[in-house]
């Protein structure tokens, strides 16, 4: 190979002289010291699924290496949650469709599946806390996460539910309420129904910046509302294409007395999260949801990407925007890959 000319050569190295930006990079050592971001298992929040029955773990298909546990394997879950010192994990149920109606009538039932789960991990005293979501669309008819008049969301009517939903996961042992179901006034609310009842020590995180997204239809056939689902969320759950209404909704769910917010989806929204966090300097969280787990999944079964790389790569990414935890499914694997690299 012939050298490349003198005066070429010359002024490669007038222009770069001094500074190299490789030098903090070309060791291992060298690139731990300079990192800026970090994942570690107090970041992680682990989304669990639950289905009736007894010593059930059920696959769900859609979702590679997911699974629905009845409530005594649940709590199993919950033990290898706390031994992998992952701080919370987020219960969703998979209600029988017998116990589906139009009022949604499970979700204040005291003994449905999200209750009896906390009751279950309560009473082991595990040192990890519980966040419960808050929405209609597990125990509704229909799919929708409000009540319906005709083609009509109920806002108001709605709210009334949510609170009561809430009211009975707080005293059944919920740490964390998480409103999920964009309709407006819901945060304040459920703050005044929690306080009024002596639960002012529960928290409140927000879907405070929840789309109306392609990528929850792996979540929907985990809980069993695809077969259901009449139309779509679009008059309540945000516009893809909005940025500047995020910081509005989050406003107004600061106001209303969440401790913490959520952007869900989470990367495909990354853009939003930034724009949060940086505005509200707010203990601001991102979901990493069903569909960005699926694709990881199915790609790398294919062979088309290193999972793990990936999996952790996209992990250091929310942190990156500014997030101060993740809910993903990938919460168990990444604590167990933390706990075997450090």
């Amino acid at each position: 190979m012939k050298s490349l000319p003198e005066p070429f050569s010359a002024s490669i190295d007038k222009i770069v002289g001094h500074k190299r930006m490789r030098r903090n990079r070309k060791t291992d050592w060298s690139r731990r010291l300079v990192q800026e971001n970090f994942i570690t298992v107090d970041d992680l929040i682990w989304p669990l699924f639950i289905t009736e029955g007894q010593s059930k773990v059920c696959p769900v298909p859609s979702m590679p290496n997911v699974h629905r546990y009845s409530v005594d394997k649940i709590v199993e879950q919950a033990e290898k949650a706390a031994n992998l010192n992952i701080p919370v994990i987020a219960l969703f149920p998979n209600t029988g469709p017998s116990k589906r109606d139009e009022k949604a009538s499970n979700c204040v039932d005291e003994n449905n599946l999200i209750c009896q789960a906390l009751r279950a991990i309560k009473s082991e005293k595990l040192p990890v806390g519980i966040l419960c979501d808050v929405a209609l669309d597990p125990y509704i008819s229909h799919g929708h996460d409000g009540l319906m008049e005709g083609e009509t969301i109920l806002n108001d009517d709605t709210v009334a539910l949510l609170c009561q939903q809430a009211l009975i996961q707080a005293e059944a042992g919920a740490d964390i309420i998480a409103p999920s179901d964009m309709m407006d006034g819901r945060v304040g609310a459920i703050r005044q129904t929690l306080d009024l009842n002596g639960f002012q020590s529960v928290q409140i995180m927000s879907y405070a910046a929840k789309y109306a997204s392609a990528f929850y239809g792996p979540f929907r056939d985990a809980v069993g509302t695809n077969a259901t689902l009449k139309g779509d969320k679009r008059t309540y759950q945000m516009d893809p294409a909005n940025s500047d209404e995020a910081l509005r909704e989050v406003a107004l769910d600061i106001h209303e007395g969440a401790d913490m917010i959520m952007v869900k989806p989470g990367m495909p929204y990354l853009d939003i999260l930034a724009r949060l966090k940086e505005t509200f300097k707010m203990p601001t969280f991102a979901y990493q949801v069903s569909g960005e787990y699926s694709m990881i999944m199915a790609a790398s079964q294919n062979g088309w990407i290193e999972k793990e790389r990936i999996m952790l790569e996209s992990l250091l990414a929310f942190k990156r925007a500014g997030a101060d935890g993740i809910l993903t499914y990938f919460a168990n694997e990444s604590a167990e890959h933390l706990k075997n690299n450090t």
